[in-house]
Parts: structure tokens; sequence; C-alpha cells
């Protein structure tokens, strides 16, 4: 079989750059022990893993997808999500959470609430402190 060109495979894979990534991959996997899918013909892997992209018969999608496997270092890993643990109730608050374990509904949380007002008097109320307290400690 005659040489396949990067002109062969454009129509598989647009981008040029792309192509030359992907192709190297297949290369790498060829050299790594993986099988290959075309008659070798005294090819090297690079020819080998054009001529398998040319012919179709590895899809650009997946070696992208393998590509990109290969070079993540953090692999994310699906775990199972964590048991809810049971908020620890003062005395205070000991009849609403026996409610809420015997199927109640659950006790809303409360906020304390202060208005602008409430705040600004309290603010007013404030003393300023007075002086330093070195001058208090020399005499």
């Amino acid at each position: 079989m005659a040489r396949v060109t990067v002109e062969d495979c454009i129509d598989k894979v647009e981008n040029r750059f792309e192509l030359v990534l992907l192709a190297s991959h297949r290369a790498r996997m060829i050299a790594s022990g993986s099988s290959i899918l075309v008659p070798r013909d005294n090819d090297k892997n690079p020819v080998v893993a054009l001529r398998e992209i040319a012919d179709e018969k590895i899809t650009p999608g997946d070696l992208k997808e393998d590509l990109i496997h290969s070079l993540q270092k953090h692999v994310e890993v699906d775990e199972p999500e964590p048991e809810t643990v049971p908020l620890l109730v003062s005395s205070q608050a000991a009849p609403a959470a026996a409610a809420a374990a015997t199927g109640g509904d659950e006790p809303e949380v409360q906020f304390d609430r202060m208005s602008e007002e409430d705040l600004l008097r309290g603010l007013d109320g404030l003393v300023a402190p007075s002086g330093n307290s070195r001058d208090d400690d020399e005499d």
C-alpha cells in the first residue's frame, strides 16, 4: 500500500495539529503493545496509526478521549455520598429534637434578627476606649 499522508486523514480529523497529536498517541500505544488494526506492510508505528485513522479502523473521538485520560494527573473517582450525621442539640432544644426523631417536622433554625434602629442604638451606647493603657500604667 502507498504511504498515507495527512491529506488522507484530514477528512476524518479537520485540524492537522489534532491529527498529529492523535496519531502520535496511537503510535505510542502500538509501541507499548496495543494490537494493530491494519496490516503493517513493513511500516513504522506512526504510519500504521495514520493508516488506521484514514481507514476508519479507530475513531478520532475514542483516540482523543484516551489521549486526555492518559494526560490526566488526577483521576476523579465517584465516591458514595457521606452519611448524614444528626446534629447535637442542647437541652433546651431536646423536645423539638425528640419530635423530629419520632418523625415530626424538623425544627427550623432560628437566627437573631436586629433592625437597623436597634443596631444604631446599641452602637450609640458603646463608649470609645479612653486614652492609652500605658498612660494608666505609668501613674
